[in-house]
């Protein structure tokens, strides 16, 4: 049997050669807009009617939208198994980033409770499960150690010795992180109702996840003083990270070895048991809780065996069972703690909607990325008020909740019960946790953080720029500390950007013959260029910050030196001038008699007045005054059709010779022109701009364009544009770019279509591979 090749797809098309003013026609453009004016559409959103009136609450409120419809057959099960699930990690992932930030655990309890309720109800995304969080956690740490660093609370003992009161040292952090978060969620709040939610796409995902890393070393390092059991001072500001791992070094003989075997067990049993839930996950019907294992294990051996007793090891302390009350925040810290909360709303949000994003296309729906901003904002708002601090979504928790089969935020609620139990029945069975073990799951947990270094050769692979920006968020949030840090990378990426556009790839396009592509033609062995055509075409918008260098680059890419050329021409044309002007002079001098004068007789010929007498001279012949003859031959080809003229002086011919040579000279100029034309465009008469990639235009570049058609008009060259999309032809037209130097049959649909319009208008012949039916 044998195989038969199938033809490749084939079309053509056979059409005229459309410019804007055809295009407009044929398409039948629309003259007026179809968009309401600014006037309707404010009407519009004042108009009041009860279904506008259910919509707008349910759009604000989500909850009334899915938990009517709540199908408790098929999503009751799921939910309650990934309730309980989130709810056990909840517990000992609360207290331990508590510890990131300076607060007692059973603050992290609190943040683990009422954030998650609020975000029940204003909250869009199905699975993902707030709370605590480490990187937040030690955003909201560095900021309470600075505004209540240990000095400021520093008491005389009895015997004369110096101590801590740290229970008014840990009210005022308490105080200060109450309030941080209270701004953090009026931030995020106004940003949501404003509909910003699209600011958090100025953090790409390489600058995420470089900044994520980063955190992650500072909170490991934060961390390594439980682990060791040693007291380290306190740093802030740049380099804060390095002084810290400074210290730790320098106090590594004072370690506590009880508090060091007791982190090592524990980290061993960590990793152990978790590397076996991810190998068995799909045959294990539950993760095994190994973390509140952990911390029920350590807590009954070291409250069993004495440990705090007898090693002196770092333990919780008290916890207290119940509830707060609400309590308004200082708002006399607002001005010293504004900066840092916009970086935590930011930060926040950044993480929250990247992964209700991901959840959400993995299982078919929408999250409103505004409404994630007013829900993420009123969890913290909220929960500033009930003692919470700073919350964001957790990708370990929302893995588990999405993975244990839940399928709404009724997951949350079931979580927030088993926390709400454990606040108010059995937290202070934890009063005896040693801290090293919380600092161990902190540890632990950090491990998908620490596996986003393998961006980097990933990055080295695909894209340079993006590692840059990795590198440089990396390197700037463990030197500046996160604040600063954040800042830093924020504008470098957004310099990145800049640089993009203001340094594009320029290139030539050349015709692939027996289509109508026009491709690159440093890129493209088939694409030619046209004779007497070139084709430009920038790989980015033309905007302020690189219209001076398209007009550069476009110069160097068709060889023409524009400022030279223009120059040269000024030149010629100067002398040009002068030649013209002399020329008027002597003939003034003519016309006045100041040169010797010319009579014409009835007769036909004519005397010239000379000094040494007067000469005669008809068609015939030329004869002196004084009665001498001399005779000569000589045919003109200008004045005279028949006979012979007879020079009676040899120099009396030096004043025809003048006007002879200045004849000459004028038609010299006019020669050296063109030949300087023929040297500088070298046979080009025709420039087309491709702007298909441009997206919109500003003045400066309407401004580079008006120019670029006058300096290459005034040199006999024709620009043309093509390509341009409808939004940029409109915003040319409101710029006034087209008038009668700039006609719209200037601008072309296709790069073909003006290469047809140049061929036909110059009079060429098509070359065989540009036709107007064109196969592909």
């Amino acid at each position: 049997m044998r195989e038969r090749r199938c033809p490749a797809e084939e079309y053509y098309v056979q059409r005229e050669v459309l410019d804007e003013i055809r295009l407009d026609e044929v398409a039948e453009k629309e003259t007026c807009s179809t968009e309401p004016s600014l006037t309707e559409r404010v009407k519009e959103s004042l108009r009041c009617s009860v279904p506008r009136v259910k919509q707008t609450v349910l759009n604000w409120v989500p909850v009334l939208g899915w938990l009517p419809h709540y199908s408790i057959r098929e999503n009751a099960i799921g939910d309650l198994i990934a309730g309980c699930s989130v709810g056990i990690m909840h517990l000992p992932q609360g207290m331990a980033y508590a510890l990131l930030a300076s607060l007692r655990p059973v603050f992290g309890l609190y943040t683990s409770l009422y954030p998650v309720l609020v975000y029940f109800i204003f909250g869009t995304s199905r699975h993902i499960s707030l709370g605590t969080f480490a990187v937040i956690s030690i955003m909201i740490g560095s900021v309470t150690e600075r505004l209540a660093p240990d000095s400021n609370f520093i008491v005389n003992g009895t015997n004369g010795t110096e101590s801590v009161d740290i229970d008014e040292r840990d009210a005022r952090r308490v105080q200060i992180a109450c309030t941080l978060t209270v701004l953090t969620g009026i931030f995020q709040f106004l940003l949501g109702v404003v509909r910003f939610g699209f600011v958090v796409t100025y953090l790409s995902e390489p600058l995420v996840r470089g900044y994520t890393t980063g955190s992650a070393c500072h909170v490991s390092i934060s961390q390594l003083k439980y682990v060791f059991g040693v007291k380290t001072a306190r740093y802030a500001g740049p380099l804060s990270l390095i002084y810290t791992l400074v210290d730790i070094c320098r106090l590594l003989p004072q370690t506590k070895v009880p508090e060091l075997v007791v982190s090592l067990v524990a980290i061993s049993v960590l990793i152990v048991v978790k590397e076996i839930n991810d190998c068995y996950k799909q045959k294990l019907p539950l993760p095994i809780p190994i973390e509140l294992i952990v911390i029920i294990g350590a807590t009954i051996i070291t409250h069993f065996c004495g440990l705090t007793s007898k090693y002196n090891i770092d333990v919780v302390g008290e916890i207290p069972s119940g509830l707060k009350a609400p309590r308004a925040p200082d708002v006399t810290l607002f001005s010293h703690v504004i900066g840092d909360a916009f970086a935590v709303a930011i930060v926040g949000y950044a993480i929250n909607i990247s992964l209700g994003k991901t959840f959400a296309l993995k299982h078919g729906y929408k999250v409103d990325s505004n409404q994630e901003l007013v829900a993420l904002g009123l969890s913290n708002t909220i929960g500033g008020f009930f003692q919470c601090y700073s919350v964001t979504s957790s990708l370990s928790r929302s893995l588990i909740q999405e993975s244990t089969g839940g399928k709404t935020q009724v997951a949350g609620v079931i979580s927030s019960v088993i926390v709400l139990i454990t606040v108010l029945k059995i937290g202070a069975l934890f009063e005896d946790l040693p801290k090293a073990v919380l600092s161990t799951i902190v540890f632990v947990n950090l491990k998908g953080m620490y596996k986003q270094v393998l961006d980097v050769p990933m990055l080295w692979r695909t894209n340079k720029v993006d590692l840059l920006v990795w590198l440089v968020t990396f390197t700037s949030t463990i030197l500046l500390n996160l604040d600063l840090g954040l800042a830093v990378s924020v504008a470098f990426s957004m310099l990145t950007f800049i640089f993009r556009t203001q340094l594009p790839r320029y290139s030539v396009l050349g015709h692939v013959p027996g289509t109508d592509l026009y491709l690159d033609t440093d890129s493209y062995k088939q694409a030619k260029e046209i004779p007497g055509i070139k084709i430009f075409r920038s790989s980015a918008t033309i905007y302020y910050t690189n219209a001076e260098m398209y007009l550069e680059a476009l110069q160097e890419k068709s060889g023409i030196e524009l400022g030279k050329l223009l120059t040269a021409k000024k030149k010629k044309d100067a002398k040009l001038k002068r030649q013209q002007e002399k020329e008027k002079k002597k003939a003034k001098k003519l016309e006045k008699g100041q040169i010797n004068g010319v009579r014409h007789l009835s007769n036909g010929t004519f005397t010239l007045e000379m000094p040494e007498g007067k000469v005669s001279a008809g068609v015939n012949g030329l004869s002196q005054g004084n009665g001498v003859a001399l005779h000569g031959k000589e045919t003109s080809t200008h004045h005279l059709s028949k006979g012979q003229v007879n020079w009676a002086y040899q120099q009396d011919t030096a004043m025809f010779d003048s006007d002879t040579e200045c004849h000459n000279g004028i038609q010299n100029i006019y020669e050296d022109i063109e030949e300087n034309e023929k040297a500088c465009v070298s046979g080009t008469h025709s420039i087309i701009l491709d702007m298909s990639t441009t997206s919109f235009v500003d003045t400066v570049a309407v401004k580079t364009l008006k120019n670029i058609f006058r300096d290459f008009g005034e040199i006999d060259m024709d620009i043309y544009l093509a390509g341009c999309q409808a939004c940029v032809v409109e915003q040319l037209e409101t710029a006034d770019f087209f008038s009668k130097n700039i006609p719209k049959t200037r601008l072309f649909v296709t790069v073909h279509d003006a290469v047809l319009h140049i061929l036909k208008q110059k009079g060429q012949s098509l070359p065989l591979d540009v036709s107007c039916s064109t196969k592909m």
